[in-house]
């Protein structure tokens, strides 16, 4: 019987930008016909198969034999498109760098692409829009400093929460890129509403966690409002580093890590004691 090739298997991204190819699903093949058998007389009919009778339907196609499916590699489904890592990476990059070369006004799908070096097309496979683009890129940004480790003390974590952020601000891109999109979140609420949940939802997951672990140690009364906790922590440091744009004193985030806390304790024995 003649051998049935296995499928080609789903060509990658390429680096230049088209299209991720995926190939079509590979159709059934048909149950070949019985060949006559060689000591059957020439011009007598082929016997029909012991398990059909004459008399029944004509039996269904079979599907590729099951020794061959299993040898298969797993497929992506018909028509998905294969992304690939680096190439997103690069993109995230490039957003990053024409934020900061253009602003959010200036942005471009075509010179984010240009930059990366890869086409449109690569861009429309991740984002529909250019906010949606943006707003993706800003929420993996702000996600890689999300998780809060444990120190063992409301301190330790509100200490180490206030040198993320500080490191975070100071960045060249974060510095330039930040005040331009809450600039255009004020004109368009759309964008604010995204930009709010990308900066302020990741970092409001934490700090409800450093704020739990406080009162499961006994260094808090009871449970606070993680929105307070987040305004008094970050809001000083938004207004130094990216309002005011000033050099931190020294010793400015042990004293206001200190003060945070202090102002924390009060805010939750004060709702303790009219709960």
């Amino acid at each position: 019987m003649e051998s049935i090739p296995p499928p080609a298997a789903p060509v990658a991204e390429t680096a230049a930008g088209g299209g991720a190819s995926v190939p079509p699903a590979v159709a059934e093949a048909p149950t070949p016909p019985a060949k006559p058998s060689p000591d059957t007389p020439a011009g007598a009919a082929t016997p029909a198969p012991a398990s059909a009778p004459a008399s029944a339907p004509a039996p269904t196609p079979a599907p590729v034999s099951a020794s061959v499916s299993a040898k298969r590699p797993a497929r992506a489904p018909a028509g998905a498109a294969v992304l690939r890592d680096d190439i997103t990476e690069a993109l995230r990059d490039a957003v990053f760098e024409e934020l900061a070369a253009s602003g959010y006004g200036r942005l471009s799908i075509e010179a984010v692409a240009r930059r990366a070096g890869v086409g449109k097309a690569a861009v429309y496979r991740r984002w529909k829009s250019k906010p949606a683009m943006v707003i993706d890129t800003v929420s993996e940004f702000v996600s890689l400093g999300a998780v809060m480790p444990d120190t063992g003390s409301l301190f330790g974590d509100l200490r180490l929460f206030a040198g993320m952020v500080t490191r975070a601000l100071r960045s060249p891109l974060a510095s330039q890129i930040i005040p331009d999109l809450l600039a255009a979140a004020a004109r368009n609420p759309d964008i604010g509403e995204l930009l709010e949940h990308a900066l302020r939802g990741a970092q409001l997951e934490s700090i409800a966690r450093v704020i739990a672990r406080a009162v499961e140690r006994g260094e808090l009364p009871g449970q606070i409002d993680p929105d307070l906790a987040l305004d008094l922590i970050a809001g000083p440091l938004y207004w130094h580093l990216a309002v005011v744009r000033a050099p931190l004193p020294r010793g400015f985030l042990d004293r206001l890590t200190s003060a945070t806390v202090a102002a924390l304790a009060s805010a939750a024995s004060a709702q303790a004691a009219s709960g």
